[in-house]
């Protein structure tokens, strides 16, 4: 009995406490400006600079590979980025999703889902 509590005390310490940090930027948002895009033997890079909701700057490529479901070239602008938890999209690397600027991502039909790759 006692190792059934233990086990079941341990389990809710893990989901409450350890897989939420090692997830950590998850689902964190950005504004994206999109400067240029480019194909190059097959691989989209779309060049530009995110903005956090700190306000921070950074120029930024995402990148994708032409062909492959949601590699889409989208027009200079500025778009939503979310995130994708670790693990999660189509590359090995940091995955986002880009949006139409003000759009909700729960709700809206995304752009692409892209490779971020921080200059």
């Amino acid at each position: 009995m006692k190792r059934i509590v233990f086990l079941a005390a341990a389990t809710l310490f893990l989901l409450l406490f350890l897989i939420p940090q090692v997830q950590g930027q998850e689902g964190q948002t950005a504004t994206f400006t999109v400067r240029s895009t480019e194909v190059v033997t097959g691989v989209v890079i779309i060049s530009g600079q995110m903005t956090t909701t700190a306000g921070k700057r950074t120029s930024v490529e995402l990148q994708c590979n032409k062909g492959i479901w949601m590699c889409n070239v989208p027009q200079p602008g500025t778009y939503l980025m979310v995130r994708l938890p670790k693990n999660r999209g189509s590359y090995v690397c940091a995955n986002v999703d880009l949006y139409p600027e003000g759009a909700d991502p729960a709700s809206s039909e995304k752009i692409g889902e892209y490779c971020l790759i921080q200059k």
